[in-house]
C-alpha cells in the first residue's frame, strides 16, 4: 500500500491555547497516534503512562503516553499520543481513525468516511 498522510492536531487538555499541527502519516498497523517527544513536551503534554509496542522490525519498546485530542478531516477526537523519538515521523493511529468513522480505501489509498459508525 502507498502512503496516506493527512494534516493533523493534537491539543493538550486543558490548554487550548497550544498545539501542535503537522502532516501525519496514516498508519493502519499502529493503534495510537505519535508524535516526536520534544513537540510533545512544548504543547505541555502530561504524561500518563507507559506502554510496551511492538515496532515494525518486530523489536518491542516501551514508551510513555499522554492523552490529548486529536483533529483531522474536520472530526474531532480523544486519545493516546505516543511519546516517540526525537526524530521520528508523526503517525496517526486506526484508534482515532476509526473513532471518527475514518477508514483507509486500499483500492486508491485515501481516507474514506463511513457511512456510519459501526456500534454492532
Amino acid at each position: 500500500m502507498g502512503l496516506t498522510k493527512v494534516t493533523t492536531k493534537v491539543t493538550p487538555f486543558g490548554n487550548g491555547e497550544k498545539s501542535y499541527e503537522a502532516v501525519f502519516l496514516v498508519d493502519t498497523g499502529a493503534a495510537d497516534t505519535l508524535v516526536p517527544v520534544g513537540e510533545l513536551e512544548k504543547i505541555g503534554l502530561r504524561r500518563e503512562g507507559k506502554m510496551s509496542y511492538e515496532l515494525a522490525n518486530g523489536e518491542v519498546r516501551e514508551y510513555a503516553y499522554g492523552l490529548a485530542r486529536i483533529e483531522f478531516m474536520g472530526e474531532i477526537t480523544a486519545g493516546r499520543v505516543i511519546f516517540g523519538e526525537p526524530d521520528c515521523e508523526p503517525l496517526l493511529g486506526v484508534t482515532a481513525l476509526e473513532s471518527v468513522g475514518i477508514m483507509v480505501d486500499p483500492t486508491n489509498k485515501t481516507l474514506r468516511r463511513l457511512p456510519a459508525i459501526p456500534l454492532k
